[in-house]
């Protein structure tokens, strides 16, 4: 994702407190800890992740799909692009 090394280090910080947050549902699924915060903690995983499905997508919609400079056809496959991610995503 070349486009996103302006917000780079940022996007590897809360990549990595994501890996941190499925690191703790690890150790709660073994420490056989109570069901309601092991669910808590998975619950805090997707929407840690979705916030980072939002801002990668508009990234890539910024710099693939409405930059100025692109090309119709550069425009239409990386809209197509974008339409398959999303099918799979919302599944």
């Amino acid at each position: 994702m070349a486009h996103v090394t302006t917000s780079k280090e940022k996007i590897i910080a809360r990549v990595r407190r994501i890996a941190g947050q499925v690191a703790a549902i690890e150790r709660s699924v073994a420490a056989d800890a109570d069901c309601a915060a092991t669910l808590h903690l998975v619950a805090a995983v997707r929407g840690a992740v979705a916030g980072l499905m939002d801002e990668l997508v508009e990234d890539h919609l910024h710099a693939h799909v409405a930059a100025p400079g692109l090309s119709d056809e550069e425009r239409t496959a990386a809209a197509a692009e974008l339409a398959k991610l999303l099918r799979r995503h919302f599944r």
